[in-house]
């Protein structure tokens, strides 16, 4: 399901301490398994209450590979294989899943031919008997369209008819389901607002909203008692003419509760916001990004709101510039180069209310390639490049910003590539796969981890302290990690500051749990 072409990672070595010290984890490996399903994906892990694991895993089969259930793994705490559960289900579009007391749920679409409609469904079964039941959350009457759920971060296409967004928060709290149908002259879009444990807290009719924009909503924030939700995302103005150095859409902030509806907009003279993302520290609330002073998809800086909860009126704004140290950081000495397409990764607040974000350059590209029959076909390829770490001060003003080049191509299952990271004490640590052995430095500036040709993968551990200096180091040997980490889609633990990561290839899976000190 995976093919990596390659992994690039380099950064400065300016101000950065590289010695013998191991870095602040140990870790431990499951025993390692045979498995008959070799293709499959990881779709949710999670923590049970007796301190064990559930993941539960799409699986495919066939000539032609379709989807045909998913499996669910019990494990213990000291990461042994307890039971599995074959949910035998196809047919359905998967949207996410969570485990809420003891309750795990999981997330479908469906278009029903006999009612004309598009049906979000949950199916919940208790963990320690499995036993599925189905519950329809919404029904929306619509013409069937291709990707309803598609999610492009740079274009998002309005005219299919129907489109539909479900957004949770970091904690997976709650979540939103938002509903856009398009028909002659009806024009209906509604936000529907649940808990975790299932209980719809609010619907919005949204329509009178989209006269003039179309929303295509990309991140969210619920205040700590679940009734206000604050969804960020692109407004796409409708009928306007726009000048040369104008976008068609700009970013908005919405606030919806069972009593209505507030916005703010986020527009300054030559500067172009992308990407933000709100957060609640404690009774304020912040918008965080990147901005640009174009209005194509590169980016100048990191960009920070201050808005009151409330109102939505802006109190506070800061727009801080990418330094030369970050230049170098991902260019070295070379001049005239661009940053773009970054996406949000997570954000954290530290005790002294700093914000700590990570994003990554994320883009898709489509070719042809040619079949062993002879036959061309089209494919997507999903790039995972640069990470970019920022950590800005309680005041909005960055503190420093540092980037990790990285470059990943995948034709399949993005859960190999990618990254991913945790913070402790102020400290940032990130975790990639390789298969080299050593990182190669150039011209004392920058170290490149290349991919290699090796199916065993190394993990490297790179840090970034409260300064912004960084620190790297080999964690785990490649003939200790016989099988691939599932790198990006891991399980944090931050009660127990752990790690947990699913390890897998072909018909063998082991569980891989690292612990920070």
């Amino acid at each position: 399901m995976k093919k990596n072409l390659f992994l690039l990672v380099s950064f400065v070595l300016m101000g950065m301490a590289v010695n013998s010290q191991k870095m602040p984890v140990s870790y431990d490996f499951g025993e390692k398994y045979r498995d008959r399903y070799r293709y499959s994906n990881l779709v949710t892990i999670d923590e049970d209450d007796s301190g064990g694991y559930i993941l539960v895993r799409a699986y495919y089969q066939g000539l032609i590979l379709k989807p045909k259930g998913y499996l669910i793994e019990k494990y213990n705490s000291d990461l042994e294989l307890v039971s599995e559960y074959n949910y035998k289900l196809k047919g359905l579009d998967f949207v996410n899943g969570f485990l809420k007391n003891g309750q795990l749920n999981l997330l479908f679409l469906n278009y029903n031919e006999g009612s004309r409609s598009y049906e979000y469904w949950v199916h919940t079964s208790p963990i320690i008997d499995f036993n599925f039941k189905e519950k329809k959350l919404l029904s929306i009457a619509s013409e069937p369209v291709n990707d309803p759920v598609g999610k492009n971060y740079y274009n998002r296409d309005f005219s299919r008819g129907f489109t539909t967004a479900i957004l949770f928060d970091e904690d997976k709290k709650g979540f939103v389901i938002s509903t856009h149908h398009k028909r002659g002259k009806s024009n209906k879009h509604m936000i529907h607002m649940f808990d975790t444990a299932l209980n719809k807290k609010f619907e919005y009719d949204f329509s009178d909203e989209i006269e003039e924009k179309n929303y295509a909503f990309e991140n969210i924030a619920f205040s700590s008692d679940l009734k206000t939700a604050y969804i960020v995302g692109k407004a796409y103005f409708k009928k306007r003419r726009f000048r040369v150095d104008e976008r068609k859409f700009q970013y908005e902030l919405i606030k919806v509760s069972e009593y209505g509806y507030k916005s703010q907009s986020f527009v300054d003279p030559g500067k172009y916001p992308e990407a933000l993302y709100p957060v609640l520290v404690q009774d304020k609330l912040v918008c965080v990004g990147f901005y640009a002073d174009r209005k194509d998809n590169r980016y100048n800086g990191i960009v920070y709101f201050d808005l009151n909860p409330n109102t939505l009126d802006i109190e506070a704004q800061r727009y801080n510039g990418f330094s030369q140290q970050f230049m170098e950081d991902k260019f070295g000495r070379e001049e005239d180069k661009d940053i773009k397409n970054l996406v949000f990764k997570n954000v954290e607040i530290t005790d002294d209310n700093d914000i700590l974000f990570n994003a990554e350059e994320y883009f898709v590209t489509t070719g042809l390639e040619t079949t062993g029959a002879g036959q061309r076909v089209r494919i997507e390829r999903y790039h995972h490049n640069d990470i970019v770490s920022v950590k800005l001060n309680s005041n909005g003003n960055m503190e420093w910003a540092r980037n990790i080049n990285k470059t990943e191509v995948t034709q399949g299952d993005g859960a190999y590539a990618s990254y991913s990271s945790y913070c402790k004490d102020g400290n940032t640590y990130f975790f990639i796969c390789t298969s080299t052995e050593q990182p190669q430095l150039i011209n004392n500036e920058r170290l490149i981890f290349k991919q290699g040709f090796s199916r065993n993968r190394n993990v490297f551990m790179i840090s970034l302290d409260e300064n912004g200096s960084m620190d790297y180091e080999k964690i785990i040997d490649q003939q200790e990690a016989r099988l691939p980490l599932m790198v990006s889609k891991p399980l944090k633990d931050e009660g127990e500051d752990k790690m947990l990561f699913y390890a897998k290839r072909g018909s063998r899976k082991q569980l891989v749990k690292v612990d920070f000190k």
